[in-house]
């Protein structure tokens, strides 16, 4: 089966507070919006939308690793010991496991994005 979704307009996200298990909030309460379109039925390929307010964050992706392309938005990402790279609309990133660091929203974001697990 065949599935798709319109990431431009997405009107039915659900809301709450950024926190763990995904990351930490840094700069106070980050709201994020989200769905999953996809997932295996052993959860280790989980894919959808996402959306976050400005703020700052921190990610630790120890247990998993993430591929996301940005449909609207700029955020800055900086790898611990890594050089920060910008991210806006257009830009496809990838985070391996492993991957520790900080997310800057800078203006909304929103991003489809595949989590995968080994």
């Amino acid at each position: 089966m065949t599935s798709t979704n319109v990431p431009l307009d997405v009107t039915d996200l659900a809301e709450k507070p950024l926190g763990p298990p995904s990351a930490e909030p840094l700069s106070g309460e980050i709201l994020v919006r989200s769905r999953v379109d996809f997932a295996t039925d052993d959860r280790k390929v989980v894919s959808g939308i996402w959306e976050s307010d400005p703020g700052t964050s921190r990610w630790e992706f120890l247990t998993r690793g993430e591929i996301i392309h940005v449909i609207a938005g700029h955020m800055t990402v900086h790898e611990d010991g890594g050089e920060p790279a910008e991210i806006t609309a257009g830009t496809t990133a990838y985070f391996p496991i492993g991957w520790v660091g900080t997310w800057t929203v800078h203006e909304p974001v929103r991003k489809v994005f595949v989590v995968y697990k080994p």
